[in-house]
């Protein structure tokens, strides 16, 4: 189920975060893994966030700012189950998606964009934090 998202739900947002993360980015640093974690709960204020649920348990949630989907996060059990494809086709049909920005080092990301429609529009060679990740910018 997709639901919107509301602050008694941040900490499992958290949890959700660091499981996809430690899954997903074995790119990071262990030192720029902490300090992301230290500052995503700052950007849950400045975004929409929808959740999805099981069983009545948040296993994936996004952030979307003005038609850019700024986050995308599954918990890692649940994986592949279609729930990240559910939660973008929710965005792009309710809320206007047609962006997102992603780690050009997370090649499992950068594969499911391509494969739901996304296309590369541009490259940074840092991220949003001056940080050496380089980022696709992509689009529909």
């Amino acid at each position: 189920m997709i639901r919107e998202i509301i602050q008694t739900d941040y900490p499992q947002l958290m949890n959700i975060w660091e499981s996809a993360v430690l899954n997903t980015h074995d790119f990071l640093k262990e030192e720029d893994f902490n300090y992301y974690k230290e500052q995503i709960p700052g950007y849950f204020e400045h975004v929409t966030l929808v959740g999805f649920e099981v069983d009545n348990v948040l296993v994936g949630f996004m952030g979307i700012a003005e038609g850019n989907l700024e986050m995308l996060f599954i918990h890692n059990d649940y994986r592949g189950q279609g729930i990240g494809k559910k939660l973008i086709q929710y965005g792009t049909d309710q809320l206007k998606v047609s962006k997102v920005d992603v780690n050009e080092q997370n090649i499992q990301a950068v594969d499911f964009y391509k494969h739901i429609g996304f296309h590369v529009l541009s490259r940074s060679e840092l991220d949003g934090q001056g940080k050496e990740y380089p980022i696709l910018h992509m689009g529909l």
